[in-house]
């Protein structure tokens, strides 16, 4: 008998997406099977961030656009997860009545219970613990790439940003043993994974909670003795918490990508300091000094806030300035928005909107003259692409496949034969490539020549047999991937602290 079917909308950063996958997992270990193409699911679960205000109105835009769905759809639930639903808790049933399920971040093990729960109850349940109860690690996984992997190795953030919610969401900062950490990246690998992504809200201060605060350093090291794993990334930094040790593990280990995305939010001294932020322009300029003088190859990606509240013109010309000396490959430029329950949405200074839009516009136009000048200097450069899929939107029109280069660029490439991947054939996602760089735009690469190789691989061969066994029916869809669980006894449940539990009849 076939399951009841589920979809899951994410929204957010990597630690969202990462989320999302043990979610599925979670699902289809509970016997709900993914939506086909077209279809309307009869679970939707949202996976929510808090970080900017849109995030609001797109959460209640896209509950708002559910209500005839539903109605229409006998026995169809909604569930909303993560930051958004930790922080807004009741407030989502009070404005989207229709919702089944709302869970926050640090009970992610529980969706099917609830779902049941509220099926049977015909009630809306509302579930929020204040404290981690299970590692998503340990959790079932149902990952969306054959071929590269999140390996969360910390929950949690200790840092006090004036300007952002997400430790009150998360929580302080829990770090997973090495070893844990290590048999994951094993297993992914023995499943075919060759890329993985280290993954936590501030990756360079792992080891603090376990008192080894050189941890980090030493677990990319040990990233590099993974047999078969041929690609190590990690985010993200924190500036005030990167040190030469990192560096130097960055630069010595083979497989650990020549990439790092270090924030910046601000380059002005003064506005660092209202941000809470422990660090200065200068410090951040000699860890990007530093990082060149290890690895000149280094594409450096960064996050900007514009129009923190009291930045002056002065202030953010000091920003337009370390952009200018750090020349980075790409930016996520922000305008600053207030979140209730932060120290910066009470700040005096706030800037209009008109003032914030006007320096974005030169900020983005700045940054993508950068990383426009630094794509054209790599025209002619031959590049090793790990064979992506869905990140390429014209793909299809242009004839054209989409790769990650091991710097993290993106790059459009022309695939050659056709096929299915076989000898000859046309590369699959998961396989490498290599190919020459043909021309260079801000916010890619093309290479329209031949290419010089492809190399199939297992991650190849496990997306090849996930498409046939997809088109033969959900029922022959590969199972669920176990989660990683811990290898010493679980904390006592005491100390996962109290939950906010609430049954709302329908």
């Amino acid at each position: 008998m076939k399951g009841r079917s589920y979809e899951v909308r994410t929204f957010g950063c990597q630690m969202n997406v990462h989320d999302s996958e043990r979610l599925s997992g979670l699902l289809e270990s509970a016997g709900y099977v993914p939506v086909g193409p077209g279809a309307e699911a009869d679970v939707v679960v949202f996976n929510t961030c808090a970080v900017r205000e849109n995030a609001d109105n797109r959460l209640y835009g896209n509950l708002g656009q559910l209500v005839p769905v539903k109605k229409s759809h006998p026995g169809m639930q909604i569930a909303v997860g993560g930051c958004l639903a930790q922080k807004d808790r009741s407030t989502i049933l009070d404005r989207a009545p229709w919702v089944d399920v709302v869970f926050g971040t640090h009970n992610l093990h529980r969706l099917p219970v609830l779902l049941e729960r509220a099926r049977h109850n015909a009630a809306a349940q509302l579930e929020i613990a204040e404290a981690l109860e299970v590692f998503p690690s340990s959790l079932p996984t149902r990952r969306a790439s054959h071929h590269a992997a999140w390996v969360s190795i910390s929950v949690g953030c200790d840092n006090t940003c004036t300007f952002c919610i997400v430790p009150s969401l998360r929580g302080r900062e829990r770090d997973r043993r090495p070893g844990d950490v290590l048999a994951e990246v094993e297993a992914l690998v023995a499943e075919g994974a060759l890329e993985i992504t280290l993954l936590g809200q501030n990756v360079n201060s792992y080891g603090r909670s376990l008192g080894d605060p050189g941890a980090f350093a030493r677990l990319l090291a040990a990233c590099g003795r993974v047999e078969g794993l041929e690609r190590v990334r990690f985010t993200s930094p924190h500036p005030r918490d990167f040190t030469d040790d990192v560096i130097d593990a960055m630069a010595a280990t083979s497989n650990v990508c020549h990439q790092l995305h270090m924030p910046l939010q601000s380059g002005s001294d003064a506005v660092l300091r209202r941000m809470r932020r422990s660090y200065r322009q200068e410090r951040y300029l000699g860890i990007i000094d530093r990082v060149r003088a290890a690895m000149p190859d280094a594409a450096i990606t960064t996050d900007i806030i514009v129009g923190f509240p009291g930045e002056t013109e002065a202030d953010f010309a000091d920003t337009l300035d370390v952009v200018r000396q750090a020349r980075f490959s790409g930016a996520f430029t922000f305008q600053y928005s207030p979140r209730p329950g932060t120290p910066a949405a009470t700040m005096d200074g706030q800037i209009d909107r008109a003032t914030v839009a006007e320096r974005y516009a030169r900020l983005v136009a700045l940054q993508d003259d950068i990383s426009w000048e630094q794509n054209r200097e790599l025209v002619g450069r031959r590049v090793e692409l790990l064979v992506a899929e869905g990140e390429g939107r014209k793909d299809d029109a242009t004839g054209r496949m989409t790769g990650r280069a091991r710097d993290g660029r993106l790059v459009h490439f022309h695939a050659g034969a056709g096929g299915d991947g076989g000898a000859g054939g046309r590369p699959r996602p998961g396989d490498v490539v290599e190919t020459v760089v043909t021309r260079g735009a801000p916010h890619h690469l093309t290479a329209d020549g031949p290419l010089l190789s492809h190399r199939r691989t297992r991650a190849g061969d496990a997306w090849e047999h996930a498409r046939r066994a997809a088109d033969a029916g959900p029922e022959q869809r590969p199972a669920v991937a176990l989660g990683m669980p811990s290898l010493r006894p679980p904390e006592p449940a005491a100390e996962a602290g109290p939950v906010v539990a609430l049954s709302t009849p329908r």
